[in-house]
């Protein structure tokens, strides 16, 4: 990735958003798929759509959900912007490739995790106009402030990397429509759409991410999001 590297060519057309929210979220300890357990009191998914809906970057939201949980899911989203819910797969490439399916005339994608519930509605806005000034693969990113170590399978250390070169990727991760198209046509497993794209030979440019875009994994980065909700001096999303 580079942060310098020069824009692409400009897809044009609408920008779709794509939320998967099919995945069961283990690491959570919930009885429920990940993106539907609440924080402060709305569900993951809901505080996702309504940042993507404040940002004013995205014409469409697709949300990918588990099957049984179509009909729940259009409950639980507003209908003030042009939402729609489609089936997600068992793995999250299955999911996004089905919401690019859903979007056939899609000119940009925004592809972002139900999990960064609370990405910041001014960081989806900067990743789409990095789209529209010709960029054609965008993510966020922050830089790495722990030490990183790599281990081999015993998990003895072989190496430590330079974290001056390092960065942490968020969602939404911004993408010219028939790029991502091209990067989702293989079967290639992935947790990253970056890193498909990459796959292409195609330079990706990182901007500065948001720390509120974290992802909420774990039951201590629940209670983490919990706190930043009932302390936040705005008016809570997910209430429209």
């Amino acid at each position: 990735m580079s942060e310098t590297d020069g824009p692409g060519r400009s897809a044009g057309g609408p920008v779709v958003a794509l939320v998967p929210a099919a995945g069961r979220g283990v690491r959570l300890g919930e009885d429920k798929p990940k993106a539907f357990v609440a924080v402060g009191g709305t569900p993951m998914v809901r505080l996702a759509v309504d940042g993507l809906i404040d940002s004013g970057a995205v014409d469409e939201i697709i949300v990918m959900v588990p099957a049984e949980l179509v009909e729940s899911a259009g409950a639980l989203l507003p209908l003030s912007c042009s939402v729609r819910v489609v089936v997600g797969g068992a793995e999250r490439t299955d999911s996004v490739r089905a919401g690019i399916a859903a979007a056939p005339d899609a000119g940009y994608f925004l592809v972002h995790d139900a999990a960064r519930a609370l990405a910041p509605p001014d960081l989806i806005a900067r990743v789409s106009a990095e789209l529209h000034a010709g960029y054609p693969a965008v993510v966020p990113a922050l830089p790495v402030v722990d030490t990183v170590k790599t281990v081999n399978p015993d998990g003895v250390v072989t190496g430590t990397p330079d974290r001056a070169a390092l960065r942490a990727i968020q969602t939404p991760q911004g993408f010219a429509a028939d790029l991502l198209r091209a990067a989702y046509a293989s079967d290639v497993p992935a947790t990253d759409d970056a890193g498909l794209v990459e796959r292409l030979g195609v330079a990706v440019r990182t901007i500065l991410g948001d720390p509120l875009a974290f992802k909420i994994t774990n039951p201590l980065d629940l209670r983490l999001a919990d706190a930043v909700l009932a302390h936040t001096e705005t008016p809570a999303v997910g209430t429209r």
